[in-house]
């Protein structure tokens, strides 16, 4: 696929920039499609000093349709420059998708895996034990630009026997000189579990052994990834068919991690206790790199497949969804903890400071602001509007989230902590994101405020503490003109 393709299949393809551009619910912080549809970041890396995110991508829909990967290049995550799609389904290997993968980077040059998603429509199937091909699919790079030819790594015949036929989301990592791939599975039980391969030189694969829990714990685990931190080890998952809590799974899938002991060298493995990455409604298929300051980066995808509350008014202007923000991932006490990326603290302007008692009213033209609050104790009761119907209130060491109609489906969130000791907040047009006790906890959510003149307030203003407001400029995105 080219240009010439473009012009020649999807002629309404500017028309659709430009008419997504002119929606007020963009968004100024995040990183989000020209066009179309935008979901699970992949490949992320960091390659000769410049940062790649690369995404799920439909370009020609704003809603699930034929995949490919697009591509945001940054040096300092300020500045991005919309790259060509990178990845296009144009082999029988991927005909109906490129869908989620990683890059690992040896000797200079990029090695991208991912699943090729082939669809058969000869008869009827059931799509899951049958009908669905998830091959493991290699390419090369030496800019993270042009590839190389495909190679076919792995298909259904060398999965384990009794797995149904989702097998996907290659994420590598390596070990005393050994490759290690994981690939997110469903078994013929319904049941979870992650995949492990074995290479010594990237290229040739040969079945590894299995991550399972103790009892099962979903039927199928997406999007895994494995690394350490702080000592510790720990198994990013997805998984999907868990029970609802009360105030955890809230969702109808989950994103979050297992910490974990394993001894590869004896095959062993032992899963702590699953702990999800954000209470909030639109975080998925989050995936870590680390960057050559030593950080371990983490993006997610601002969405939720299958959600009842999937029916944002983007559609309208012919786009939906977005990334949520880069955050760094530290281990405290054997806990993830996530932060806002650093570099966001280049887009702060106007600063506004005082005690929580003195605060009052601050208006804002466009959402676009970070605050971030802290209370001189544990505070035991709390009550914020952010918008004119997004409150986030403390009580009973439960937080919560409640939007009203601009959360278009989107109702209440909980956690439950306790202490609230300060919180950070993220507001753009359209997305809210919420860290909480220095990023113990994460709520994330879109928002579509009919007015994007918002006030923000603290409902009972007395409080011993200290509240700093910034207003927020937006990152500088290069669009291209000339696809």
């Amino acid at each position: 696929m080219d240009r010439e393709f473009y012009a020649r299949e999807y002629p309404n393809y500017k028309a659709m920039r430009k008419r997504a551009g002119m929606d007020k619910n963009r968004l100024k912080l995040h990183l989000m499609p020209p066009s179309g549809w935008m979901n699970d970041p992949n490949g992320l890396c960091q390659f000769q000093g410049v940062y790649h995110i690369y995404f799920q991508y439909t370009p020609f829909l704003a809603g699930w349709g034929l995949k490919l990967w697009g591509h945001y290049t940054t040096r300092d995550w300020i500045h991005f420059q919309e790259e060509e799609p990178f990845l296009f389904p144009d082999c029988p290997w991927d005909r109906d998708g490129v869908y989620s993968g990683s890059a690992f980077v040896k000797d200079g040059e990029l090695h991208y895996f991912y699943t090729g998603n082939v669809k058969l429509t000869d008869r009827a199937y059931d799509y899951v034990m049958e009908g669905r091909e998830q091959n493991t699919i290699h390419v090369k790079s030496r800019d993270g630009m042009e590839t190389g030819e495909k190679q076919l790594v792995l298909t259904h015949k060398d999965y384990p026997e009794d797995m149904s036929k989702h097998v996907r989301d290659p994420k590598i990592f390596c070990q005393n000189g050994v490759y290690y791939m994981l690939l997110g599975a469903r078994n013929g039980k319904d049941e979870g579990c992650v995949l492990l391969f074995w290479s010594r030189d990237l290229e040739h694969w040969s079945y590894f052994d299995r991550i399972v829990s103790k009892e099962p714990f979903g039927y199928m685990w997406e999007c895994p990834d494995l690394f350490e931190l702080g000592g510790r080890a720990f198994l990013l998952a997805c998984p999907q068919g868990l029970p609802k809590g009360e105030h955890c799974r809230q969702n109808v899938y989950q994103c979050g991690y297992f910490p974990i002991e394993l001894d590869l060298e004896h095959r062993e493995y032992h899963l702590g206790e699953f702990a999800e990455l954000d209470k909030g409604f639109d975080f998925y298929a989050a995936q870590s790199f680390e960057d050559d300051r030593g950080r371990r980066i983490l993006l997610g995808w601002m969405g939720m497949p299958d959600a009842d509350y999937d029916r944002d008014p983007t559609v309208e202007w012919d786009w939906i969804h977005a990334m949520a923000l880069p955050r760094v991932l530290s281990c405290f006490d054997g806990k993830l903890i996530q932060q806002p990326l650093e570099e966001m603290r280049e887009l702060r302007k106007n600063k506004r400071e005082a005690l929580i008692r003195d605060f009052g009213i601050q208006k804002t033209e466009d959402c676009c602001f970070e605050m971030r609050i802290v209370f001189e104790e544990q505070t035991q009761a709390m009550a914020l509007w952010l918008r004119e119907d997004v409150s986030l209130s403390y009580q009973g060491e439960i937080l919560t989230l409640s939007l009203g109609e601009s959360g278009y489906g989107r109702k209440s969130r909980t956690v439950r902590l306790k202490g609230l000791r300060n919180l950070t907040i993220f507001s753009d047009t359209s997305s809210i994101e919420i860290f909480l006790n220095d990023g113990e906890e994460v709520m994330t959510t879109r928002v579509f405020s009919q007015s994007l003149r918002q006030n923000v307030w603290f409902a009972d203003p007395v409080l011993d503490g200290k509240a700093v407001f910034y207003e927020l400029q937006g990152l500088n995105v290069q669009w291209r003109d000339d696809l």
